[in-house]
């Protein structure tokens, strides 16, 4: 899966040298990080809307929308999916309301 996500960064990098008019991705960037929100809420929202319906092959499909597009935040900020994975990884032996009780104290 690392590989899948390191192969769509720099994809993603690469478009950050591309003419909007040519890219997708380079049109995102360019219009700027509220446009990129906007995507992103878009397809939290199909993705919940494909789940209700319980129609498996949308959730799939909106659950990868939603996954570039956050992709697409990563990158416009300058992080990456190694980071959120070691955030992941660091909370891994730790319990979801322990969790929640440190970030509140």
């Amino acid at each position: 899966m690392n590989e899948i996500l390191q192969q769509l960064e720099q994809v993603l990098e690469q478009r950050k040298a591309e003419s909007p008019d040519k890219s997708y991705v380079a049109s995102l960037y360019a219009k700027g990080l509220n446009t990129i929100l906007k995507k992103i809420g878009e397809e939290a929202t199909e993705t919940v809307i494909a789940a209700k319906e319980g129609n498996q092959e949308q959730i799939i499909y909106e659950m990868a929308d939603l996954w570039f597009h956050c992709l697409v935040l990563l990158s416009q900020q300058n992080l990456s999916s190694e980071q959120v994975l070691a955030e992941l990884k660091r909370r891994f032996n730790l319990s979801g309301l322990e969790e929640k009780a440190r970030r509140n104290q």
